[in-house]
């Protein structure tokens, strides 16, 4: 047997979460056509990997992406690939570009994900499809790096149904016939191999644009009716809805969640976002885990989604999402004219409003708007960096830190850099929600937040955890499990063929060096996007960790350089659900 490909001597995990072994892999084509004890004849092998005392790992699954945009202009994905993540899911968070126009989508992900407006509207232009299933031949047609699965947004569909500026009204209902379109949509989508449906409750994701300016996304607006007779084509299709729920009403949480249990008809699968470990409520996390669990013992399929590092953001000025999730915040980020921004943010009484905003301990929140906790990282006036917001208060004469927070973004605008830790800080609960079965590992909002976040490697970093509790005799998890974790388990809950290494498998695969799993992991780094005019995309990069990564059969990336076939030619595919 001869094999276009051979994987020697590593340490092979299949993502079934059983015992890893050395072994030798074959692959012919884009499948794995032998994983053997025994060396392979390598007569004839166009390519031999050497990976003794490296770890050979079925591609890892990234389940919560905004690549809907990126995947359209440069369709290589490679920030993701270099880290070994071979599988992406497109259309969190009830966005995605299947059925609105190029206009309705720039609004839709351009504040909400902070991808820039114009370069939405001109990518989504040029679309050719008009159905889910026009949209997956045009995916197709792409050279797709990783492999590509799909929700179907919600905003997307109740946008381009009813028009953004109706679907964002509170006194507006789909008509009949609306209504008759979106679940003709969806199963449509369905049809077309789609995992399922994103919808969306959180209340401070807003819209871009002119037409519905600052109202939130348009899923937001649904009632309870639109979402149940949507969901029940989920259930009958037993496809996956996944959600964000309203944190700031705890009963609609619950209502999402408890809808899970199928009772007299069959169960919904259900995923949210997210458990965190929010340094504003550290007790929270252990009341959604427990709900988790209820609600599974009770016949339901629930999954909290999961990001396993911490949730370190980094903002210019007050450009970030956390500010839309209290008044002051939103008034400022509704501005759109920098002249005027900072006209508002000069102006006392507006002060007043965001220092009680920022004072506030009522409610559940995400950020937790301690100025103190939040370190200055780049600015022009060089006296301030490295100094939290407060203590520059503190060194002026006890300043209060909104007030230096504000003089500085006034001054400088986006030249002001900084950073703060908003959730997973105590290692610990990390521990804890790894191993968690209510929870998923995922979350990592790649192709979005530009220049605020960077967790395109969470699965290495994770990796690297497991490892070193493991070198410290502190073991929580097995390394196997790890990697199921990461790969086979979140395919197989979504139903798309990804995340195995077992022979007959597709040949997705990672070749890690252990050696490289170090702090370099989490250093922080920035890479221009050409098409986004070379805006520097905020990453996190270490080119020891990875020796190789395959995608279908083909070297795609490895040592810190892609391979040319990596957005030049189609080596990914689109993985239907059921498929």
């Amino acid at each position: 047997m001869s094999y276009d490909t051979i994987i020697k001597g590593g340490r092979w995990f299949d993502g079934t979460g059983a015992p890893s072994a050395v072994r030798h892999i074959g692959l012919r084509g884009d499948r794995v056509v032998a994983v053997s004890a025994e060396p392979l004849d390598e007569g004839g092998c166009a390519r031999v990997v050497d990976a003794r005392g490296k770890w050979v790992v079925p591609g890892m699954v990234d389940i919560h992406t905004h690549y809907d945009v990126e995947v359209l202009g440069e369709p290589g994905l490679a920030e993701s690939v270099r880290h070994g993540v071979t599988t992406v899911l497109l259309g969190s968070c009830s966005l995605s570009t299947v059925h609105a126009g190029a206009v309705d989508a720039g609004d839709l992900f351009g504040r909400v994900e902070a991808i820039p407006r114009r370069h939405v509207i001109d990518v989504v232009a040029g679309k050719t499809w008009g159905s889910a299933r026009e949209y997956v031949a045009a995916l197709e047609a792409l050279p797709l790096g990783p492999n590509i699965a799909a929700m179907l947004g919600h905003s997307d569909i109740r946008a381009a149904t009813m028009g953004l500026d109706r679907a964002t009204r509170k006194q507006v209902r789909p008509t009949a016939a609306e209504q008759a379109a979106m679940e003709a949509a969806l199963t449509e989508a369905l049809d077309a191999g789609f995992v399922g449906m994103s919808a969306q409750q959180l209340l401070f994701d807003k819209v871009d644009g002119e037409v519905a300016r600052s109202r939130t996304l348009p899923s937001t607006y649904a009632r309870w009716r639109e979402r149940r007779r949507l969901n029940a084509i989920l259930r009958r299709r037993g496809r996956v809805l996944q959600g964000g729920p309203d944190i700031q009403h705890p009963h609609r949480i619950l209502a999402v969640v408890f809808a899970s249990v199928g009772l007299l008809r069959r169960r919904l699968k259900t995923t949210l976002i997210s458990a965190a470990d929010l340094k504003t409520n550290p007790l929270l996390v252990s009341l959604l885990t427990t709900m988790a669990r209820v609600v599974n013992a009770l016949g339901g399929d629930f999954r909290w989604q999961h990001l396993p590092v911490p949730f370190e953001v980094y903002a210019d000025g007050i450009d970030l999402v956390i500010f839309e999730e209290f008044g002051s915040g939103a008034a400022a980020l509704h501005l759109a004219d920098q002249v005027q921004r900072n006209a508002l943010m000069s102006d006392e009484n507006y002060r007043r409003r965001f220092r009680k905003d920022y004072d506030s301990t009522f409610g559940i929140r995400v950020w937790h708007r301690d100025f103190f906790d939040a370190e200055i990282v780049d600015c022009p006036d060089g006296s301030v960096i490295g100094k939290t917001f407060g203590q520059v208060g503190v060194d002026r004469g006890g300043v209060h830190p909104v007030d230096i927070f504000l003089d500085l973004v006034v001054e400088h605008g986006t030249k002001l850099r900084w950073r703060t830790t908003i959730s997973n800080h105590r290692p610990e609960i990390l521990n804890r929600l790894s191993v968690d079965p209510g929870v998923q590992l995922g979350f990592s909002d790649a192709g979005a937040h530009l220049r605020n976040m960077a967790f395109y490697n969470f699965g290495l970093r994770f990796l690297r955890r497991v490892h070193q509790a493991e070198q410290a005799g502190k073991q929580f998890m097995s390394l196997e499990r790890a990697v199921h974790r990461v790969t086979g388990e979140l395919a197989d809950w979504y139903g798309i063929d990804a995340g195995h290494l077992r022979t007959g498998d597709r040949a997705d695969l990672v070749v890690i060096d252990p050696a490289g799993l170090d702090d370099s992991l989490d250093a922080y780094a920035e890479c221009p996007v050409a098409m986004y005019d070379n805006l520097p995309r905020m990453v996190n990069r270490n080119d020891k960790a990875v020796s190789a990564v395959f995608v279908g059969g083909q070297y795609v990336f490895g040592d810190g350089q892609p391979a040319e076939v990596l957005g030049a030619r189609r080596t990914g595919r689109f993985l239907r659900a059921g498929g």
